[in-house]
């Protein structure tokens, strides 16, 4: 007789399609990558955005009990007119940036800003048979309208702190891009230099406040 032990996939869930309150919880700094683009290879400093949607929950974990949904998107680190971080930020925000104040802009302060998520499905690629959630669009919360309180901490990973506890708390997907970045690899081998092309626009810190959010 024979007791076999297998490997549970577990089941995938995903938020349904829709309007979403949401406020953004999470700044991952993946580092500077390879990507390809139109089959061009670009080498490109990355950043993964997350956001708890706090008013939509389930049981992931039954030790946990019900956790809200959260979803995240990837960025380009360029505050170029033409780049989606730009873009979604100025959509967000509900105006535009001069081009003074795109000079210099400091992520970490969209980190608990609460805003409105419009979630899209998409069948994934890289899993077949699986959806991929998408955020379309990022805008501002309504007139009256508010976000409940924050569920999750506050998680940031960068270069300058290196916190191994919360990278090995990433997924094996999120790791593993971080893992091929020109950072990681400098971070395990200090010593080593590497020529790259960054791809991006330079990154700096905007200390501007407007309309009610602070960005």
């Amino acid at each position: 007789m024979s007791i076999y032990a297998e490997k549970s996939e577990g089941e995938y869930k995903t938020v349904n399609p829709g309007m979403y309150v949401a406020r953004c919880i999470s700044m991952i700094e993946i580092g500077t990558i390879k990507e390809k683009f139109q089959d061009q290879e670009k080498t490109l400093q990355k950043v993964m955005i997350r956001w708890e949607l706090p008013t939509e929950k389930t049981v992931f974990d039954p030790v946990k009990g019900e956790e809200p949904f959260s979803v995240s998107k990837k960025y380009t680190l360029s505050m170029h007119e033409k780049s989606t971080l730009r873009k979604d930020l100025e959509s967000w925000r509900g105006r535009g940036f001069t081009e003074a104040e795109a000079q210099k802009f400091d992520i970490t302060k969209l980190l608990g800003v609460p805003c409105n998520l419009n979630i899209i499905h998409k069948p994934s690629q890289l899993n077949p048979g699986r959806t991929m959630t998408i955020i379309s669009s990022i805008s501002p919360l309504m007139k009256g309208q508010t976000c409940p309180d924050q569920i999750n901490p506050t998680k940031v990973l960068s270069y300058d702190n290196f916190n191994w506890d919360l990278f090995n708390s990433l997924s094996d997907y999120t790791k593993d891009l971080i893992k091929s970045s020109v950072e990681f690899q400098m971070m395990q081998e200090p010593s080593l230099v590497r020529d790259h092309e960054t791809g991006n626009d330079e990154i700096n810190d905007y200390d501007g406040h407007s309309d009610g959010l602070p960005f």
